[in-house]
């Protein structure tokens, strides 16, 4: 499964004043790990950012002014998000801009014929009713370190959402081996090899100390994130108890 994490900078608020893309980040997963493969890049919007945009992300006219313009990278960025499910956080607000990018370009779709899309602000909203979800808020509630977020930038956006969306739907990536993912029974072909019941006996190997520790903390982490109802924590009190 390949999935982009995306989130984009613009001029302002509104399609419909034509408020254009600014800055593009992406960041890829492939069966829920980061593959190390990112798209980022700086456009020129061929008009004036509004002041109130500019506080968000201190990206200024001046700046982007020797940057290319949408259509000059629209083939390259398409490129690298079709064929993925996309995950963004508030997806009709990007979504709306790249439509609105894309419809000024001729033999260019809307989004949603290249790509599905994921919006991590209804996930968090139904996980956490009546609660903040904004990027920060989820942060701060998954634990996951936003302290480089001074400004909104795409890239970095991307990168700490990637790391709020994999906390949020569970924390484990898969479990595949040789990078196969066991997901869905599909083996590949390949038959299942049986170990011999005369092997040797296995040796086991007991955490260390500080394993231990960094197992306490993430299992600590689920508890918080979903709200006391950490499977592992309830299993371990149910020993304690019967023991």
């Amino acid at each position: 499964m390949r999935q982009v994490v995306l989130d984009t900078e613009t001029t302002g608020l509104e399609t419909s004043q034509d408020h254009r893309i600014i800055e593009i980040g992406c960041v890829e997963l492939v069966n829920r790990r980061f593959t190390g493969r990112h798209y980022h890049q700086y456009i020129n919007p061929e008009r004036d950012i509004d002041e109130g945009a500019l506080e968000v992300h201190g990206i200024s006219n001046e700046f982007l002014s020797d940057k290319p313009v949408f259509a000059a990278i629209a083939d390259e960025f398409l490129a690298f998000i079709e064929g993925a499910e996309l995950v963004i956080h508030n997806a009709p607000f990007d979504v709306g801009f790249m439509d609105h990018e894309f419809a000024k370009l001729e033999n260019f779709a809307r989004t949603v014929n290249y790509c599905t899309v994921t919006d991590t602000l209804v996930m968090a909203r139904q996980r956490h009713p009546g609660q903040k979800n904004n990027l920060d808020a989820l942060c701060k509630r998954y634990d996951v370190d936003n302290s480089q977020r001074d400004l909104h930038g795409a890239l970095l956006d991307a990168e700490i959402l990637a790391d709020v969306y994999l906390m949020m739907t569970g924390g484990q990536v898969d479990l595949g081996f040789g990078g196969q993912s066991q997901r869905g029974g599909d083996t590949g072909g390949e038959s299942i090899r049986r170990l011999s019941t005369d092997r040797k006996t296995l040796k086991v190997l007991r955490a260390t100390a500080e394993e231990v520790v960094a197992h306490e903390q993430q299992l600590a982490r689920i508890e918080r994130a979903s709200s006391g109802q950490c499977l592992w924590l309830a299993l371990e009190a149910d020993s304690a108890v019967t023991e």
